[in-house]
């Protein structure tokens, strides 16, 4: 009886590990061996990339809303522990967005911060 190789799909899965490496340099979008081994390790760093992103978001959001407290006498801590007390519920997102494109809303928004900061 003849050894059969099930060529059809063997192919098919190549071809589809070739395809996610395209645009890989030299031989890690041309071999399969080495492709194979490229997909691996990029999926796996997308997936971590794809977390560090939110992280370093909230990092550039904090940022940009300390560096707009420090101008107006304040400190970023004494700012979200002020909203906290106030109970106003806006997101670092919001609040950075807010102190780049309404610098006089953002000044009214850190008035009732200091205002409940000290009770």
């Amino acid at each position: 009886m003849p050894r059969t190789t099930n060529a059809p799909a063997s192919r098919k899965r190549r071809k589809r590990r070739l395809a996610q490496a395209k645009g890989f340099r030299g031989s890690r979008s041309k071999l399969f061996r080495q492709a194979t081994e490229a997909v691996d390790r990029a999926m796996s760093l997308s997936f971590i990339h794809r977390k560090q992103k939110k992280r370093n978001y909230r990092r550039l959001w904090t940022t940009r809303i300390s560096a707009a407290c420090r101008q107006r006498g304040t400190t970023y801590s004494r700012l979200i522990e002020g909203l906290t007390k106030a109970s106003i519920m806006l997101n670092r997102k919001m609040l950075s967005e807010i102190a780049i494109h309404d610098p006089h809303g953002f000044d009214a928004i850190v008035e009732q911060a200091k205002a409940n900061a000290g009770s």
